[in-house]
């Protein structure tokens, strides 16, 4: 004896299937969406070029890391340009030779150590590596500025370039 299967019957297996292809097409299209990226831009690793490109008495800005590179010693220092204040940008005073915050006239020397006003500490850092004759600069790693207290780097400032804030 031969089954056959009843009109209803199909229309119900035909429906299922439907609804099963529907849910793994989601799930096939969706799985590239829902797997880790690592950041690009800040907030991730950015190169910021070779190591020669930063002189030793001076500072370079690298936008994509919204840092500044400077040297202490033989050592790479990446300065978030954020003051720990209230987080305005800290431009560099190229005639003072220091960072100065205009917002409440903060000022930094040459690796972000305190030197005046009301900012807590000094300039927050980013992790740096060279890797393959590149500056790596991790902006995902924030550490901490150093504390207010003595300098390591012993350099007059110059004129200011603003007169001190409020």
């Amino acid at each position: 004896m031969k089954s056959t299967m009843q009109r209803r019957e199909f229309l119900s297996k035909m429906w299922a299937f439907g609804v099963a292809a529907v849910a793994a097409a989601a799930v096939w299209t969706s799985w590239d969406f829902l797997q880790p990226t690592s950041p690009v831009g800040f907030g991730g690793k950015i190169k910021a070029g070779s190591p020669d490109l930063v002189p030793a008495d001076g500072v370079v800005f690298v936008p994509g890391a919204r840092a500044y590179l400077t040297r202490n010693d033989d050592e790479i220092v990446a300065l978030w340009s954020r003051c720990p204040h209230l987080g305005c940008r800290v431009p560099w005073c190229e005639s003072a030779g220091e960072f100065e915050c205009p917002c409440h006239g903060t000022s930094f020397n040459r690796i972000g150590e305190h030197r005046s006003g009301p900012a807590p500490r000094g300039m927050d850092r980013f992790e740096v590596a060279v890797e393959e004759d590149q500056i790596v600069i991790d902006t995902g790693v924030i550490l901490r500025g150093p504390s207010l207290g003595a300098e390591s780097i012993d350099e007059p400032p110059g004129p200011p370039c603003m007169d001190g804030g409020e």
